[in-house]
């Protein structure tokens, strides 16, 4: 498998990053292995999870999927197989938030016990943290990179002048800068990133790792009508947002590329992204060996420019300026 540059950073990754939300959430230890392992087995090299996860779940804690994950490292012997990334600064009870210093230190040094690990290759900016200075929140990245615990970072949820500022900030003070982008992206979403997130991301070389790559499960074609999203609570939540004349109508695109290509509506969408120059790797989950596999089969399907013109058009936003 031909892996991608992620941004400047030095490391190549696979084009298609899986998703450790569900490690100990949806998805128990035992499985978790399974699929960490067909993973890197089916040519993968990128996983991502967050400290975080899975902190919602009642009676977790946050670092569930960060510990699972180092479990399976410490168990496989694979650690050097693999680009590894995670995140900091959501809330994690306790006044454990933010992307003060202090609070780095304090984070990254925790997420390393649970991973087992003695560095982490992509360390992320959860959300941005407009109450610390981005100066002070750099060079705390700049001291964990000299010591050796992180290789390169990242920023999630950053809107686009932000993301302008913190690499302005970086060059001017000589810091590490952020790397990569993990925004909200897929076939259905697309405004905020194509309008002002993807040009500045291009014109500064940095890599996206776009989350929600397929709208929570949306873009599968699971849930085509109000009685399929009532049979699962995900799918409950989808249903006020997605399905819609537009949904429907880019529903209808994939299923006509489908067809053609002879994938899923799912394996679609994930090419229709893997294939858009801005995108480095989007994020994708399974819960399933067969799941997996059918991720793995959207990293070897080619669109061609008539499929993708077509996904273009039928998921292009009431006013967007950009396809």
């Amino acid at each position: 498998m031909q892996l991608r540059p992620l941004g400047r950073s030095g490391l190549h990754v696979s084009p298609l990053a899986f998703g450790g939300n569900v490690f100990g959430w949806t998805v128990d230890e035992k499985l978790s292995f399974r699929l960490l392992d067909a993973w890197l087995d089916a040519g993968f090299n990128f996983v991502d999870t967050a400290d975080v996860y899975s902190y919602w779940v009642p009676g977790h804690s946050g670092g569930e999927s960060e510990t699972i994950i180092g479990k399976w490292l410490r168990q496989s012997g694979k650690r050097n197989h693999v680009v590894l990334a995670t995140k900091v600064g959501k809330p994690m009870g306790e006044k454990k938030k933010g992307l003060s210093p202090a609070y780095i230190r304090e984070a990254v040094d925790a997420s390393l016990r649970r991973l087992q690990t003695d560095h982490i290759d992509l360390y992320q900016s959860h959300d941005d943290d407009a109450d610390t200075p981005l100066a002070d929140t750099l060079g705390a990245f700049a001291d964990l990179i000299k010591a050796g615990k992180v290789r390169a970072i990242g920023a999630s949820n950053y809107t686009a002048p932000r993301l302008a500022q913190a690499l302005d900030v970086a060059e001017r003070a000589g810091l590490p800068r952020y790397e990569s982008l993990q925004p909200l992206y897929n076939l259905y979403d697309r405004a905020v990133y194509e309008e002002a997130l993807e040009p500045l991301c291009a014109a500064r070389g940095v890599g996206v790792i776009n989350f929600y790559a397929l709208a929570a499960g949306f873009l599968t074609g699971k849930y085509r009508s109000e009685a399929d999203a009532a049979k699962s609570a995900r799918g409950a939540s989808t249903t006020k947002k997605y399905l819609n004349p537009r949904g429907l109508r880019i529903l209808a695109a994939l299923d006509e590329v489908a067809k053609a290509h002879g994938a899923t509506p799912g394996q679609v969408a994930l090419a229709w992204q893997i294939a858009r120059p801005s995108v480095t790797a989007p994020i994708a989950s399974a819960t399933s060996v067969q799941q997996l596999d059918e991720l793995a089969a959207a990293a070897r399907l080619t669109l061609d420019a008539e499929a993708v013109a077509l996904l273009d058009e039928a998921s292009a936003e009431p006013g967007s300026t950009r396809q």
